[in-house]
């Protein structure tokens, strides 16, 4: 247990080997006291944002009892003033990345070498749990460029933990099937309907995938509500027989994995990097198993650190203790997004529910939604791309009015059309949202 006890002038991400996951739920209750209280001093310390918010607030006697009354981070806040929370002077700084940009304006967000470290930390616990290590080759299908976060995290937590790193990026899919014959990889890392695609197209020209045995699903919920494989997840189930699927989820702003175990039961906390809250619309924290907005707040982060930050993520806690044996907090599959909620004709709607239908069509190629209109009248078009001979958009139409119980127009565009506007940024974008009241 002494990478509990290192002082604040070591580096606490040094370790080769993770934490121990399988703590007593007293004893991780004990370490996220310990660590909360540090993270708070810290912030009031040196970010100017926060020094004002938590004038009235003692670290050092803080428990978790009382997280509930500090102050919430939300995406405006960083987007107005995100010099107020820079907590360490410019030349103190070693990477500057920005967010997606899925919900707003990209937000501009800074990282130390000490974030950096805890970058690799991070998804080397990722990894741990994924029982990836020396001897693996690992395939990296997300971008490491475009000042995007996310790709550079996975290869350095890839190399910290012992795998061989393919650093093949966002590529054609021509180019990761030539990985995958010369190579052979063993872990492949990306967006779950790509990963798909992927597998798909490799069957298709006859390709050996019996080398790779996990994937590590990125940017797409693979399982529903339940718990069960979703459309996506039971697509990748036929296009990658006898391979280990692990989803995960984090944020470019919290950088924080939540990943799956091999049992597939909701993503595991580390819980020396965060700490995690469910909340309702009136902020109030909800119990396990109830539906709200995921709130985070990253532990140990030196040039960007946030305190309870609304991610404006729809999903929950999932109820008791995993199957693995771990004891830490479980995050459920994201559901939505707060944001990205509709209502059409009185019926509440989140694009997820949508993309489930068309994914678990193999008719359908590609897809994007428009939302359009204001006040409380949306409207949505589904575009999709077709195979020829397959399903007709009027059967589509009917397959999302029952899975929905909401007809939408589906319009059909050729392969190329949406297939460009799908990914015309770092990750695929499949809704358009273009609704006046869409931030209000």
């Amino acid at each position: 247990m002494k990478y509990w006890t290192m002082t604040a002038e070591e580096n606490i991400f040094a370790a080769q080997e993770p934490a121990d996951d399988f703590m007593s739920e007293e004893m991780i209750r004990m370490l996220q006291t310990r660590i909360f209280r540090e993270h708070l001093a810290y912030c009031k310390a040196n970010s100017p944002h926060y020094g004002k918010l938590l004038s009235g607030t003692d670290p050092e006697t803080f428990t978790l009892d009382q997280v509930s009354r500090l102050p919430f981070t939300e995406k405006n806040d960083l987007a107005s003033d995100t010099d107020s929370f820079q907590a360490v002077p410019w030349d103190q700084i070693r990477d500057i990345s920005f967010t997606s940009g899925t919900v707003g304006e990209p937000c501009r967000l800074i990282y130390t070498q000490n974030d950096l470290n805890r970058n690799a930390y991070n998804e080397l616990r990722t990894f741990s749990i994924m029982g990836v290590g020396p001897g693996d080759r690992v395939l990296l299908t997300c971008t490491l460029d475009r000042c995007f976060i996310a790709g550079a995290a996975y290869w350095l937590g890839g190399i910290r933990s012992g795998a061989a790193m393919i650093r093949s990026g966002l590529a054609a899919i021509e180019s990761h099937i030539e990985i995958l014959r010369r190579v052979r990889p063993t872990v492949i890392i990306g967006i779950a309907s790509f990963l798909d695609k992927l597998g798909r197209t490799a069957l298709a020209q006859k390709i050996d995938l019996s080398s790779v045995q996990k994937l590590l699903c990125v940017g797409e919920p693979i399982r529903s509500e339940t718990l069960e494989l979703n459309s996506i997840g039971l697509r990748l189930q036929e296009s990658w027989q006898n391979v280990r699927f692990h989803g995960t989820y984090a944020s470019s702003e919290t950088c924080t994995a939540f990943t799956e175990c091999s049992e597939g039961k909701g993503g595991h906390l580390n819980p020396d990097l965060a700490f995690l809250e469910i909340v309702d619309d009136n902020g109030n924290v909800l119990p396990p198993g109830e539906i709200g907005e995921v709130v985070v707040t990253p532990f140990r982060v030196t040039g960007f650190p946030l305190i309870r930050y609304k991610t404006g993520d729809i999903s929950f806690i999932v109820k008791g203790n995993c199957p693995c044996g771990r004891h830490t907090p479980r995050l459920g599959p994201i559901l939505g997004r707060k944001a990205h909620l509709m209502k059409i004709k009185g019926t509440s709607l989140y694009p997820q529910a949508v993309y489930n239908i068309l994914a678990a069509c193999p008719e359908v190629i590609d897809y994007y939604l428009v939302a359009t209109g204001k006040d409380l009248s949306d409207q949505v078009e589904v575009h999709v791309s077709l195979r020829d001979g397959g399903i007709t958009t009027d059967q589509l139409r009917e397959k999302i009015r029952s899975g929905c119980r909401i007809g939408l127009p589906v319009i059909a565009e050729d392969p190329e059309t949406v297939h460009r506007k799908v990914f015309s940024s770092r990750k695929p974008t499949h809704l358009f949202d273009l609704r006046e009241n869409r931030f209000k």
